[in-house]
């Protein structure tokens, strides 16, 4: 498998999730801020195209549930994204704030839309921020067509994780033709795989299935958890990754197993 300076990391990678949603606007500057603060060196957010191109960092299809305006943000133009507020305080951030405001964090970007897919590809190109973004999707089709795209100079440098299909047959085949399946995944550009820790009472992040995916070269991402508790049990289980809206919790678990990251150097 290739090595993806975004996975370079030392113990188990703390994503604020939505920049971290608890306490503060999700998905706005304020939030992404304070995890920076915290010492978070991995921020999470999601990415919609308006309607004439301009690639925000939004995680809802529409503006109704966490802005004072409403509508689709894909149908309306950036002017009228621009004036609705987060939690009725906040702007929405263009996704080149979140990357040009901390050069030294790691993105990790969901695609929520295929219009998303080229505004995406021309900010990470404005910034030059391929290799420090790991890219996601709940389409595995996104994920196809955002690769597909990729400038064959960047496409070695950028870490995207497993889709939903390959998620399925991970499941099926953890302990089956490990060569084969990193051979796929090497050609896919996958670098990791991030899912829940389960669906309903389906537990998805299981030993076996950790065990296995690290056996086909895949570190294991699991969101969104905010209960210590769970915390624990996924790191006893030997999960590289949580994401959480509650980061001085997930602070607190790994600082006292002796996880927390040391301060980065700021660049």
């Amino acid at each position: 498998m290739p090595s993806y300076e975004f996975l370079d990391h030392p113990g188990p990678i703390p994503f604020a999730h939505r920049g971290g949603a608890r306490g503060y606007p999700e998905n706005s500057m304020p939030a992404f801020q304070h995890a920076v603060d915290l010492g978070y060196r991995y921020l999470e957010t999601d990415v919609h195209a308006t309607c004439d191109g301009v690639l925000v960092a939004f995680h809802d299809r529409t503006l109704d549930r966490v802005t004072d305006r409403s509508g689709p943000i894909a149908r309306l133009p950036y002017s009228a994204v621009a004036r609705a507020r987060i939690d009725g305080a906040e702007p929405i951030p263009l996704l080149e704030d979140v990357l040009g405001s901390w050069p030294q964090a790691r993105v990790n970007i969901d695609i929520k839309d295929e219009p998303a897919i080229a505004p995406l590809l021309r900010a990470l190109h404005r910034t030059r921020s391929w290799h420090r973004v790991g890219i996601t999707s709940f389409s595995t089709r996104r994920l196809i067509q955002f690769r597909a795209r990729l400038p064959i100079y960047t496409d070695q440098r950028v870490c995207m994780t497993l889709g939903p299909r390959g998620i399925a047959a991970l499941r099926a085949r953890t302990a089956g033709r490990p060569l084969e399946m990193c051979t796929r995944f090497n050609q896919a550009g996958v670098g990791c795989v991030q899912l829940p820790s389960g669906l309903g009472r389906l537990p998805l992040v299981t030993e076996a299935f950790v065990q296995g995916a690290h056996a086909h070269g895949l570190p294991v991402h699991v969101w969104t958890v905010n209960d210590p508790a769970e915390m624990e049990r996924l790191l006893d289980l030997g999960v590289d990754g949580l994401f959480t809206d509650d980061l001085e919790a997930l602070r607190r678990v790994l600082t006292t197993r002796g996880l927390w990251p040391t301060p980065h150097p700021t660049t």
